[in-house]
């Protein structure tokens, strides 16, 4: 499997994580800023949250991180919490903008 069969696969798995807070999951949401795959299949996330106090910061990451080591072919998965550039609404896809009424 390639990586871009496996990113593919990481990118679906990030779909079915939610802020608990809000209806819509963490990459429509655009919380995830980088996704690498290394060459022995070491991912590696950038992630934002919508609030730097966000309480359910380790649930979040916890879960994906799980998740994403739960990908056939993925070895290990690091997520690092980034706050630049700052999360905003704008990050968001066209399908989360239209769930939560910002269109």
């Amino acid at each position: 499997m390639g990586k871009f069969e496996i990113e593919e696969k990481i990118v679906a798995m990030l779909k079915t994580v939610y802020d608990p807070e809000i209806p819509v999951n963490v990459y429509d949401l655009g919380l995830i800023y980088k996704i690498d795959v290394s060459d022995s299949f070491d991912v590696s996330i950038d992630m934002t949250l919508t609030a730097p106090n966000c309480p359910a910061a380790d649930f979040i990451m916890e879960d994906i991180r799980q998740k994403i080591e739960s990908v056939e072919g993925v070895s290990s998965a690091t997520i690092n919490l980034v706050f630049e550039p700052e999360w905003d609404k704008d990050m968001m896809s066209e399908e989360a903008k239209l769930e939560l009424g910002f269109l």
